[in-house]
Order: structure tokens, then C-alpha cells, then sequence
């Protein structure tokens, strides 16, 4: 993409930002005061975001809103959220049973975003922060996603990955991560110990949708030395009996694990 094109889409990105709940409305001058920009050129970008649906412009004060466009881009990401309200319940009850933090995870882009986490009640436990993006080759949960994703799309995301060790438990060749994933198909569920937290364990599993296509993963984490093998082994059958039940609430009638 082209220097100047990418600056472009930079400065608009800015100005959409300056829109807040506090500040709906905005004239060209305010804008360009919040975004550090010249008028000129702020009036140019909000003119074009107006004709391409993304903003309004009251006939009256000729200040600028955010548009239709903005409210349906916002329905479809709401859409992908459903499965955060259909799995409450769900979390809950795994949270209640095992005592660990339970995250609930769905994709953005190449990344993985945290939508709900239920902390555990214990001293020593993991806090997963909500919002926080991740990468998909490290920890229980991104290689779900991978696993479930189609061939081609998963090669599309491996292909622009730069496999950063997160720590010495990270896996970063290609060839071993894809045996993992390979084995997570084949039983339903993912296992990581300390890929890219040190001394954090975790156990994940997919939510499919009604196409059968992996919308979502939950993960029960924790302190690696509570994550023994016997309570992996628990973990992994509670946790596949959950994602279960929430992918059949989504619409999906599979097999999982």
C-alpha cells in the first residue's frame, strides 16, 4: 500500500476516533484541534467520509456524526458477539467447577481478543485482561482457532506470522506447531504450558456456529503448578462438554473432540 494512501487512512481512522459519547458531534475546527491536523485537510477527510456514508452532517450547524455506515459495521460485530451473552451461563458454571480464570475468546483479524473472563477466587491465579489481543501460534486458545480454522486461511495467518518467542515454552517452528494443531483436531481440545506466559497453564476448546465454523474459544487458566496432569485430564472433559453446550445453543449439532 502506498505511503501517502496509508497516512490517508490514518488520519481518518483519527478523526472517527475523536467521535466519543461526550463529543457526538464535531465541527471542522474542533477536529483538526483533536487530531493535530490543519483544517483544510480535516475538512477534506470529513467531506469525504460523508460522501462515503461513514459520517453525517447537520444542514444547520455543519457539524459532523457518525453515520449509518458505522452503525451497520457495528451491528456485525455485535452479531460476532452473540456468543459472548449465549455462553454467560455456561462460563459461569465452568467457573464455579474448576475454580480457575475463564476466558472466553473470539478472532479479530489475525489475533485473538479477550470478550469476557471470570477470574478465580483463588490467591495465586491468571488475570486476563479484557480487549487484550493476542497472537494465535502461542497459548491454548490461539491454537484452537487455528486448529478449527480452514486449511487455507490458516496458512494465510502462518504465512504472515513472525514467531516471536514469548517465552522459552513458545513454539515457534512451523512444523511442530503443525503437528500440534493436527493432534488438537483430532481431540477437541487444546493444552499449553507456559507458551507465552511463564509458569501459566491453560486448556481451551471451540464454539462452533450453525456452518460449523469456529466462532469462539473458552479457556480455563491458571498457575502451571496447580495444572497437574490429572487435572488437565479433568479440564479437558469439562471444558469440551461446555464448548458443547454453548455451540449447540449457537446452532451447531458436531461432534467435538
Amino acid at each position: 500500500m502506498p505511503a501517502n494512501t496509508t497516512q490517508t487512512l490514518q488520519r481518518a481512522v483519527a478523526i472517527l476516533d475523536s467521535f466519543s459519547p461526550n463529543k457526538p458531534d464535531l465541527g471542522v475546527r474542533e477536529a483538526a484541534r483533536i487530531v493535530g491536523l490543519s483544517s483544510s485537510t480535516t475538512g477534506r477527510l470529513l467531506a469525504s467520509l460523508k460522501e462515503l456514508g461513514v459520517l453525517d452532517q447537520n444542514p444547520e450547524t455543519r457539524a459532523y456524526s457518525l453515520g449509518g455506515k458505522v452503525l451497520a459495521w457495528a451491528n456485525v460485530y455485535t452479531n460476532t458477539l452473540d456468543v459472548r451473552n449465549l455462553a454467560m451461563s455456561a462460563l459461569v458454571q465452568l467457573h464455579q467447577e474448576t475454580q480457575e480464570t475463564i476466558s472466553l475468546y473470539v478472532m479479530e483479524g489475525d489475533e485473538r481478543v479477550c470478550v469476557e473472563r471470570l477470574e478465580s477466587p483463588q490467591n495465586v491465579r491468571i488475570v486476563a485482561r479484557i480487549g487484550r489481543r493476542l497472537p494465535l501460534y502461542a497459548g491454548s486458545a490461539g491454537k484452537v482457532f487455528l486448529a478449527f480454522l480452514s486449511e487455507e486461511r490458516r496458512n494465510e495467518i502462518l504465512n504472515h506470522t513472525d514467531f516471536t518467542p514469548f517465552t522459552s515454552q513458545t513454539i515457534v517452528n512451523r512444523a511442530q506447531l503443525m503437528d500440534n494443531l493436527e493432534k488438537i483436531k483430532n481431540q477437541g481440545f487444546a493444552v499449553s504450558r507456559g507458551e507465552w506466559t511463564s509458569d501459566a497453564s491453560g486448556v481451551a476448546a471451540p464454539i462452533f456456529n450453525s456452518s460449523r465454523d469456529i466462532v469462539a474459544a473458552i479457556t480455563i487458566s491458571g498457575p502451571s503448578q496447580r495444572f497437574t496432569d490429572e487435572k488437565i485430564e479433568k479440564y479437558s472433559r469439562d471444558i469440551l462438554a461446555i464448548s458443547g453446550k454453548i455451540s449447540r445453543a449457537m446452532g451447531y449439532f458436531g461432534k467435538i473432540g
